[in-house]
């Protein structure tokens, strides 16, 4: 791993990988470890790993030269946003932290949504919590805003859902 910050202006490269690649799996145990460490414990929603698989949805590994950094994932979805039921859930946003602040997150939710849109979905949503401020302020500064609660978190009063339109 990386022990060097990972500077603003170094090139986020996406690859659409499977839920199972190594660079996934390795980020996605790192994402849950974070959980634990803001929220007590591991996220817990159910998780079928072939709903990353096209057409239903995508997963993405950023990397900076070799070194896996970042994952965004989407997954079909049917909570209504905007009027709609053709929406795409986010899933497992993720920079580590030596990468975070150059952007790749914002790199990551772009070509989700542009991907998902393709896809034909018409809005994202997402949940998210109180305990990740800055993930609710990169949703908000990106058009997203609060929609009713959704998901295995919903009656939870850390949980903040979103969604943006598409298109």
């Amino acid at each position: 791993m990386n022990t060097h910050p990972v500077t603003e202006g170094s090139t986020l490269r996406l690859e659409q990988v499977g839920y199972g690649h190594p660079d996934a799996t390795r980020l996605i145990e790192q994402v849950q470890e974070e959980y634990v460490v803001r929220y007590g414990g591991r996220d817990e929603s159910p998780v079928d790993p072939l709903m990353f698989d096209p057409p239903h949805g995508t997963f993405l590994v950023g990397y900076v030269g070799d070194e896996p950094v970042a994952t965004g994932a989407w997954r079909r979805s049917s909570v209504e946003a905007f009027g709609t039921t053709e929406t795409c859930e986010i899933k497992r946003m993720y920079v580590v932290p030596l990468a975070r602040g150059a952007g790749h997150a914002r790199v990551v939710l772009a070509r989700l949504e542009e991907t998902a849109l393709a896809a034909g979905a018409r809005a994202m949503v997402l949940e998210t919590g109180t305990a990740q401020p800055e993930a609710i302020a990169l949703y908000e500064s990106s058009g997203y805003v609060t929609v009713p609660g959704f998901g295995h978190y919903r009656d939870s009063p850390m949980n903040r859902c979103l969604a943006k339109a598409l298109g």
